[in-house]
Parts: C-alpha cells; structure tokens; sequence
C-alpha cells in the first residue's frame, strides 16, 4: 500500500492545497473590502461636493434676501410699474398720432438712393483736400505694376547676390540690350 513517507507527503501537498485556497479566497475578500472602500470614498466625494454647492446656493440665497433688505429698508427701491411710464391707455394712444405742425422730424437711418449712387458712380474722384480729380489703378496699371516690380525684384536679387555677380550683370546687360 501507501509507505509512510508518501503518506506524509500527500498529507503535506494536501495542507498545502487548502492553504493555497485559503490564500485565494483571503486575497479575493481583500480585493472585494478595497473595492468597497473605493466605492464609500467616492461617494464622500459626491457627497462633499454636492455639500459645497447646496452651501453656495444658500449664502447665495442669503445674499438676494440682504439685497432685497437693503433695496427697500435702506434704499427705498422698488421694481417698475407701468405708471412710471404712462399714465394710460390714452396716453399710449396718443404716442401713435401724427406730429403737431412744429415738432421736430422725427430719426430716421441714412440710406443712399439707387439712382443718385449711380449718378455719382460715373463722376470723376476728387481728393477732399486739393479738389484735383483722381485716377483708379486698372488693369492695365497693375500689370504695368507688376512688370516694374519684378524688374526691381530681379535688380535687387542681382545686387544681393555674391555668388556669380558678374555672369548675372552681364545676362542682365545683354537682356535689355536686345
């Protein structure tokens, strides 16, 4: 049959087993204490919080009833009615009449006409200070432009250029020679 050392043996692999499920199911209870434990703190929060804000609105509540103290003890100010602005119906009615013959026009939005911006479009500019007429670019200027401004650019490209200054003077030489 079973010799006293394998005996022995099994009964030591057999303590160890129930000690290794022991250690398994302690490390599961700790995990399941954490996660509790984590789930009160955050609750403490949310509840902190929630605390800190039923605290705001309270002082803030606390404060409209100071204000509305201060507004009718000490200051005396009350909320509008519709007799400080009109004192009926007939007043109301009588904003919507006709001026009296010596009123004043009443305010009305600028706005120019079709007809007169059409006029004037034909019209020569003036300058404000010297009353001399003056002229638009058109297209044909700003391509005059652009060719005065390339040939500037190109000059300026030669005269910065340390590299082969003499081969580019002379292309340059040679380009408006011809």
């Amino acid at each position: 049959m079973i010799s006293s050392t394998q005996a022995r043996s099994l009964g030591w692999m057999a303590v160890l087993a129930i000690c290794f499920a022991l250690v398994v199911i302690l490390s599961f209870k700790v995990h399941a204490v954490k996660s509790e434990a984590l789930l009160a703190e955050r609750q403490v929060i949310a509840l902190e919080r929630e605390t800190l804000l039923l605290e705001t609105e309270f002082q803030t509540r606390a404060s409209q009833r100071q204000l509305a103290t201060w507004n009718t003890v000490e200051f005396g100010y009350e909320a509008p009615g519709a007799r400080q602005f009109l004192d009926g119906e007939r007043q109301l009615a009588s904003l919507g009449q006709l001026p009296a013959p010596g009123a004043p026009s009443p305010i009305r939005l600028a706005r120019a006409d079709a007809a007169a911006t059409l006029a004037s479009a034909d019209a020569p500019m003036r300058s404000p200070l010297t009353g001399a007429k003056l002229t638009l670019a058109s297209a044909a200027s700003e391509k005059d432009a652009g060719e005065v401004f390339t040939e500037a650019f190109g000059d300026f490209l030669i005269e910065a250029s340390p590299i082969r200054a003499a081969q580019a003077q002379t292309i340059s030489a040679k380009g408006s020679g011809e």
